[in-house]
């Protein structure tokens, strides 16, 4: 239990039906719909919806998204990938005769895949939801066309952003209205956006891929020199998948399959289990220590294996096996950091929402949608106000590695969420957006869940670090005796720049039949039930 004699606030804890998302007007809006009778899928993709128009840095129907489903919390569960792929000519050839030796991470066309959000929020709700995609959007296209006011980490990450929007002519146009960011407090207003939203929820994910609004897209990607056709976007299709699993303290742990980075918090789980974290202090040395060290040989594996397995051979099971672990393990020290295990990293950013509802019948739905880093691209479609992601720079330009660029292909994605089953019921869902760090995230919730006995709020709350880039960068909430006790170990100590990620969970109750929500602090969001 919490000191209620300090600041924070209380795990929420409901009968029917909880939604958690990093946004208020998002998690209204979907309470709002479980509450007129939607299900978790109704309420997750108008959630997402109305997040595209009032979080921008973070996400946008210009993006892509994943989700796990279990219908009822019991049985399968469904996995959804809706990620875009690369244009049809986008060879690697192509690249290297243009002289290039990497693809540019934002202000570039060639950053840019195939949007799979709209295609993958129609197929959810076609095959899942009880409403249209005309029903689900109406919140955001309101948002979009009267108005939403700027919160406070919105307003932030915006500030931030002002030379990469100013990048883009119609990026400026759009958000920067007065020359500048809007600021907390002050109204946006998004017109085009809202057409284009109008037209998608008259015709379905054609009004997209097919019409003015691709013709708009791809227009001007073709202006700025992009490879992008119109048969890009009329082909483009999310896809199912089957979720990928480990075991952690008699949970079993899901995450959606490569091109993703989901396998990496499994491996990082195999790693710590057996380390026996439950018996350390959850904000000392040793706790961060061996956290940094999983994550260090983790992503090792994650930089140079992960890529998409319709184009490149990924060993899944392999990377998922005991003896995998057990032999990254060997080189994990208590006493001394292994700065000698050199690893080569994709270049650190990332900006993301995830959200996760459960309704009264107990379906459960892990909802992710991104731009990837801030603004994504920040290449916005005049007409129809579309931005557009950049996911297209989590490629690379070597034709030896599985995540070379090649035409159609999926490029190294950052954004999963996650999902936990125990005895063949979802126990738990969860994620923590923030880029490159989100293994690090969801490894940090569930240990501190399932090790150190936190409720949702409190394993949200925890102080984060982050082993990157030979850097382990800690939040202001560690303590600065554990600071310097990593230095000690051989840890490049340095303060974190920005927050780590945020988060939400929903834990189902099956004994007492209620739910239990926790939303991230490091966002505006909040979870609310009824």
């Amino acid at each position: 239990m919490r000191d209620f004699q300090l600041p924070g606030r209380s795990a929420i804890h409901a009968q029917h039906g909880i939604a958690g998302t990093s946004h208020p007007l998002a998690t209204l809006a979907a309470i709002e719909t479980l509450r007129r009778g939607g299900n978790a899928i109704d309420a997750a993709v108008t959630a997402s919806a109305v997040l595209a128009v009032v979080e921008p840095q973070s996400t946008g129907i210009g993006g892509d998204c994943f989700a796990l489903y279990a219908k009822r919390g019991r049985g399968e569960v469904i996995g959804l990938n809706g990620s875009g792929r690369a244009p049809a000519k986008a060879t690697h050839g192509w690249y290297a005769e243009h002289g290039m030796s990497r693809i540019p991470g934002d202000l570039s066309p060639h950053c840019v895949t195939v949007p799979g959000a709209i295609d993958a929020w129609a197929r959810l709700l076609a095959d899942h939801g009880t409403i249209g995609l005309g029903e689900a959007l109406a919140p955001a296209i309101d948002y979009a066309e009267n108005g939403y006011v700027i919160s406070p980490r919105v307003g932030y990450d915006w500030a931030h952003s002002v030379e990469k929007l100013s990048g883009d002519e119609n990026a400026r146009r759009v958000f920067l209205p007065q020359g500048r960011a809007p600021r907390v407090g002050e109204i946006h207003r998004q017109p085009e956006l809202a057409d284009a939203l109008k037209t998608i929820a008259r015709e379905g994910r054609d009004g997209f891929y097919r019409g003015w609004v691709a013709a708009d897209v791809v227009g001007y990607l073709q202006k700025l020199g992009g490879l992008h056709t119109l048969d890009d976007f009329a082909a483009n299709e999310s896809t199912y998948v089957t979720p990928i699993k480990t075991t952690y303290h008699d949970h079993e742990v899901l995450q959606i399959p490569p091109n993703g980075q989901g396998i990496t918090v499994l491996l990082m789980l195999n790693i710590l289990n057996g380390l026996g974290l439950g018996a350390l202090d959850p904000l000392g040395v040793e706790r961060f220590h061996l956290e940094g060290e999983a994550t260090r040989l983790a992503y090792r594996m994650r930089d140079s294996m992960i890529a998409d397995p319709a184009m490149a051979e990924v060993p899944v099971d392999e990377i998922l096996s005991p003896a995998f672990a057990d032999n990254l393990r060997k080189h994990v020290d208590r006493k001394r950091a292994m700065n000698d295990w050199d690893v080569k990293n994709i270049p650190l950013g990332g900006d993301t929402v995830y959200l996760t509802v459960v309704d009264k019948d107990r379906n459960a739905c892990s909802f992710i949608n991104s731009l990837y880093q801030g603004f994504g691209s920040a290449l916005t479609a005049p007409k129809s106000g579309v931005l557009l992601q950049n996911r297209g720079a989590g490629f690379v330009l070597d034709p030896k590695h599985p995540n070379c660029i090649a035409p159609g292909k999926r490029p190294f994605h950052t954004i999963i969420p996650g999902m936990v089953r125990k005895k063949d019921r979802v126990s738990m869902t969860y994620g923590v957006m923030g880029g490159h760090y989100q293994p690090v995230g969801h490894t940090h919730v569930l240990t501190n869940v399932f090790d150190f006995g936190m409720d949702l709020q409190q394993a949200l709350d925890c102080p984060r670090a982050f082993h990157f880039g030979g850097q382990y960068a800690l939040e202001s909430g560690v303590p600065e005796k554990t600071a310097a006790g990593l230095a000690a170990l051989g840890h490049n100590v340095v303060k974190a720049l920005w927050p780590h990620g945020g988060g939400q969970a929903i834990r189902i109750d099956w004994q007492n039949e209620t739910l239990e929500g926790g939303s991230e602090p490091r966002k505006d969001g909040c979870a609310l039930g009824y």
